[in-house]
C-alpha cells in the first residue's frame, strides 16, 4: 500500500493550494546572474512566444524538429530519505518504492536511460547522498543520469566516480553558469545535463521563469533563452520540467517543451505530466523532445516502458525495443 506523506513533507513550503508560484509571489527573485541584457532575451524569445500564444504551425515543427535516432524512455527516481517518491507540483509526495528494486525492473523492461535525482540535497544545503548513487549505478547497466546537490567541479567527480553516466545540475547553474563551461571542458559536453525547473510568469519575454531550489524560489531568469544560453556554455542536453504539469499525469507541457527545444540543437529532455500514452507521442511530435522522462506513470504501473514503446513505434517513431 502506497504510504501518504503529511502535506508539507516536502522541505519546500508552498503557499495555500500546494503548489509554488512563479514571479516573485512565493518568494523574492533571488540575485542571481543575468543570462543577457533585456534586449537580448526579448529579441530571441518574442517570436517564440508569439508562435506559442498563436498555435503556430505544428507540422512543421514536427517537420523541422525530427529526432536525430531512437526515441529515448527515461525513468526518473525522485529520492528523498532513501526512498523513490513522487508528487504533484513538487509537494504532496508519496513513496514509490525502494530505488535499487526499481531501477532493475525499469532496466529489464526496455528503458533506454535513467534518472536519480536527490530531491532534497539543495533544500537542505548538502550533497546528493554518494551510498544511494552506488547501489543504484550497481544494479543496473543503461546510462544513469544523477542530479541534486551538485555545487562543483569536485562534486561532479564524486558523482561520475560513484557510478553515475552524467550529471545533472540546477539551481547551481543558474548561480554560477561558468560552472557549467568548466564541467564541460572537464567531463565532455556528453556528461553534463542542465535541468531547468519552469512555470508560466507573463513579465517573461517568452512567458516561463526559472525556479531554482527545488521549485520555491523564482530566479528572475526567462527559461528559454537560459536554455539557449546553457547550450552555448558546454551543456549536452537540456532538461525542462514545468511545475505547472509536474505529477499531474495531465501531459507534459508542450508550450514549454516545445519553446527550448525551438532554441537549441543539443537534445531536450521532456519531463512533467506524462499521464497517457498520447503524452508521450505529443512530446516528440509537437514538443521536439528526444529524450522522454517520467516517474509517476511507472513507478505506480500505470504504464510500462514496452507499452509506450510499441505505442510510439505504432506511430511511426523509432524507438529500441
Amino acid at each position: 500500500m502506497e504510504r501518504v506523506l503529511p502535506e508539507g513533507g516536502h522541505e519546500a513550503a508552498a503557499p495555500s493550494g500546494g503548489r509554488p508560484r512563479c514571479g516573485g509571489m512565493l518568494l523574492s527573485p533571488a540575485r542571481l546572474p543575468r543570462v543577457g541584457s533585456p534586449g537580448q532575451i526579448a529579441s530571441s524569445a518574442f517570436a517564440i512566444r508569439h508562435s506559442l500564444e498563436s498555435g503556430g504551425d505544428r507540422k512543421d515543427f514536427a517537420k523541422m524538429q525530427a529526432p536525430r535516432g531512437p526515441i529515448r524512455i527515461m525513468p526518473c527516481l525522485d529520492m528523498k530519505d532513501g526512498r523513490v517518491v513522487k508528487g504533484v507540483h513538487f509537494v504532496d509526495l508519496r513513496v514509490a518504492g525502494d530505488p535499487v528494486e526499481n531501477a532493475a525492473f525499469y532496466e529489464k523492461e526496455g528503458a533506454d536511460e535513467l534518472a536519480m535525482l536527490d530531491i532534497a540535497a539543495t533544500l537542505e544545503n548538502r550533497k546528493t547522498r554518494l551510498e544511494w548513487v552506488r547501489n543504484v549505478a550497481g544494479s543496473i547497466r543503461i546510462p544513469l543520469t544523477v542530479g541534486g546537490g551538485i555545487g562543483s567541479i569536485d562534486d561532479i567527480e564524486l558523482v561520475l566516480d560513484a557510478g553515475a553516466d552524467k550529471v545533472s545540475m540546477n539551481s547551481a547553474a543558474v548561480k554560477n553558469p561558468d560552472l557549467v563551461r568548466e564541467a564541460a571542458g572537464r567531463f565532455g559536453r556528453e556528461k553534463i545535463v542542465v535541468a531547468i525547473d519552469g512555470c508560466r510568469n507573463p513579465a517573461m519575454p517568452s512567458g516561463f521563469e526559472v525556479v531554482v531550489a527545488g521549485g520555491t524560489k523564482p530566479a528572475g531568469l526567462d527559461a528559454v533563452e537560459w536554455a539557449r544560453r546553457c547550450e552555448e556554455l558546454g551543456a549536452g542536453a537540456i532538461l525542462p520540467t514545468s511545475i505547472d504539469g509536474d505529477g499531474t499525469l495531465s501531459g507534459y507541457d508542450i508550450p514549454f517543451t516545445r519553446a527550448i527545444s525551438s532554441v537549441v540543437t543539443i537534445p531536450v529532455i521532456a519531463s512533467g505530466g506524462a499521464g497517457k500514452l498520447e503524452h508521450f507521442y505529443e512530446a516528440v511530435s509537437e514538443g521536439g523532445a528526444e529524450v522522454l522522462l517520467a516517474a509517476s506513470v511507472f513507478h505506480f504501473r500505470t504504464l510500462s516502458i514496452r507499452g509506450v514503446k510499441e505505442y510510439l513505434r505504432s506511430r511511426g517513431l523509432e524507438v529500441l525495443l
